[in-house]
């Protein structure tokens, strides 16, 4: 299966079951009435492990929220961590009904970000948003979730990712 995410495309093996969190009708519908409710772009069910993805491109447009890019991630894997408890109960159309709890039972969360930006002119600073740094506070924030969350980008992409 390939899915899209703005200019980037994934492809996801046939064991896998993906969907675009956002374009669920339970979170469409009842969940983002409630005010700053945010969701990672892909969930996805692999064996006995559910992956959250979520995907950063600053290719084109370079990073302007005021908001650190690790505690951005954080909330949306919260978020939809909670959003998938709550449609594995209240979700009404069958393939969420279905998703939902083998999401939120899975034996292990794992937290994905892939990051893709541009290169900058300066020796130092190649990137303008430093993957390392990311990484070293994603796994202080989400320790309880995955203690080893990926950041990936497109030439550091592992075939055990889902």
């Amino acid at each position: 299966m390939t899915l899209a995410e703005g200019a980037l495309r994934f492809s996801f093996g046939a064991s896998c079951t993906v969907a675009q969190y956002e374009s669920w009708a339970f979170y469409r519908n009842q969940l983002q009435r409630i005010a700053g409710t945010k969701a990672v772009d892909f969930v996805c069910i692999n064996g006995g492990q559910t992956y959250l993805i979520e995907v950063k491109d600053y290719r084109i447009h370079p990073r302007i929220k005021p908001i650190l890019l690790s505690d951005e991630v954080a909330l949306k894997v919260r978020d939809t961590l909670a959003g998938l408890a709550a449609a594995r109960v209240n979700a009404n159309v069958p393939v969420e009904q279905q998703s939902a709890p083998r999401a939120v039972l899975s034996s292990r969360w794992r937290v994905v970000l892939h990051l893709e930006q541009r290169l900058t002119n300066r020796r130092l600073r190649p990137t303008a948003v430093s993957p390392a740094n990311v990484l070293q506070k994603l796994r202080r924030i989400l320790k309880s979730i995955d203690a080893h969350p990926k950041v990936v980008d497109r030439n550091s992409l592992h075939p055990d990712l889902c």
